[in-house]
Parts: structure tokens; sequence; C-alpha cells
């Protein structure tokens, strides 16, 4: 399913590409696969919530471990790093989802790298672009194409000679949008960070613009997810890991020491080039 889909017309050549969230799901050996995909760009904050239904055995699933949201516009950022709002995902007290902590709303406003905006901010002045283009003000509504959306190029689509996972590495696209929804397909060999599997027989809703965090479940429950999924069980161990807020917290910290670190390179990085 597409949220929404946009034609971009250049000076040369004419490109027409998609910048939209997508969903799938699909069954397989007993079991339900599904995703959230930033492959082809973003456009709208959107949520998967699993619906278990009639059944029994999948009722006893933890929402913290199947309910992924992707929030990669700033206007829709709680600022807390426990957002009330994420209620709407199922989050609560007993089972908390696991919530991104490492990105600020402006962050996540000039996450987008500067070519692949949909429609980036007028040329200020007398035409020319200050450097860094970040200092430059982006809407608040900031639509992002993504690399292999914008160009076609066999190296950010995995196609052709780099059709393989150890040939195709994420572009700086890529690894701008798993910094802003950690559970999001970020390209095409991004399986193991972002597919979410389950036992067969529920349903799924949608949730488009749900305020709040970006989730961050399978960096923190992903081998217990796997395990769900291969015996389709939910034993005491899960549950007393699905309830334990100091463990999820950890995790979440985890995720914003780990943002700074990679600041803190990349300034050491700049200053290493500036005085070679």
């Amino acid at each position: 399913m597409t949220a929404r889909q946009y034609q971009v017309e250049e000076e040369q050549p004419v490109l027409r590409a998609i910048a939209a969230h997508s969903w799938s799901v699909r069954e397989l050996s007993n079991q339900a696969f599904y995703d959230i995909s930033l492959v082809d760009g973003y456009n709208l904050p959107m949520g998967i919530v699993f619906l278990a239904g009639n059944d029994s055995s999948l009722s006893d699933i933890p929402p913290n471990f199947t309910n992924a949201v992707c929030i990669g516009t700033s206007s829709y950022l709680d600022s807390s790093a426990t957002s009330s709002e994420d209620i709407l995902m199922g989050s609560n007290d007993t089972y908390p989802i696991p919530l991104d902590q490492s990105m600020s709303s402006q962050e996540v406003l000039k996450w987008c790298p500067w070519p692949l905006q949909l429609n980036p901010p007028e040329k200020p002045g007398d035409g020319v672009y200050p450097y860094p283009d970040d200092n430059i003000a982006r809407p608040i509504f900031n639509p992002c194409f993504s690399a292999c959306s914008k160009w076609n190029d066999d190296r950010y689509c995995c196609a052709g000679s780099y059709n393989s996972p150890s040939k195709c590495r994420p572009s700086y696209y890529s690894i701008q949008a798993k910094k802003v929804c950690p559970d999001a397909y970020s390209y095409a060999y991004d399986d193991q960070t972002s597919t979410f599997v389950l036992p067969e027989g529920g349903g799924f809703e949608v949730v488009f613009c749900p305020r709040g965090r970006s989730s961050n479940i399978l960096a923190t429950f992903g081998n217990t997810v796997s395990e769900l999924a291969r015996t389709g069980v939910v034993t005491q161990e899960m549950e007393i890991l699905a309830r334990n807020k100091t463990y999820i917290a950890e995790k979440g910290e985890g995720s914003m020491i780990e943002g700074q670190a990679s600041l803190v390179a990349l300034v050491v990085v700049l200053v290493w080039a500036c005085f070679w």
C-alpha cells in the first residue's frame, strides 16, 4: 500500500519518482512477514498495529514486540523520550514500546539529504547556496526521495552488478533514514533490522500521521521476536522481558550514546580534513 505518489519534473532529465511510505504483509510457512519501507522515499509518519483478533494464542503477544512506527516529520515528533502520544500505537505502562531517543526535532527536520528533497527551499539571494545547505530553513512538510528513486542508479537500487548484499551498501539517504526510523526498511538489503515476523493468523491496522517517536523494537527485542516467530509461543521469559522497563530504557540510552558517538566521529574527520 502506498500513502501517496508524487511526480517531479526537472530541467533534464525528467524524473518520475515516488516519495512515500509503503507497507507489506506476506504469509509463508505459517508465519506473517511485515515491514514499513522507506526504500522509495518518505512523506508521512506511519505505524502498524498488530491485531490478534479472536485468536487466543496471538492475544498473548506483547504489543511492544509488534507495533512499529516511523516518524520522520519534526512537527509530529514528541519531545519526550517516553511519549504519551504513542499510546495510539499500543504502548502502555505494562508494555512500553521501545522508542528511539537519539534524534532531536532539529535533526529530524533536516534528516533528508539536500538534493533528495521533493521541494527544496528557494535559492536565497543571488541564487548561490551557502555551505552547509542545512543553514537554510526547510519546510515542515518535506517529502524525501530515496537515492534509488531519484537517480535510478544500480549502486543505490541494488541492481545489476550490485545485486547482492556484499556489493550493495547503504547510501547516505539509507543511513539517514535508518537514524530517523530504526525499524523501517532503508534499502534493499536491510532485512535483518527491518522485517517483522510473527505467527500467522492476525490482522494489521495502518496508522497514518501518528504523533510520538519512532520505534526501535528490533534492536531491543529482535532475538526474542525471532524466537516467537519460530515457536509461536510467548514464554514466561518473553513476558518478563517485555515488561522490563529498565532493560528497555537502557537500550534506548544506548541508541542515544551511539548517535552522539557518530557525531563526535564526524567532527574529528572534518577537523582532520581541514588541517591535513
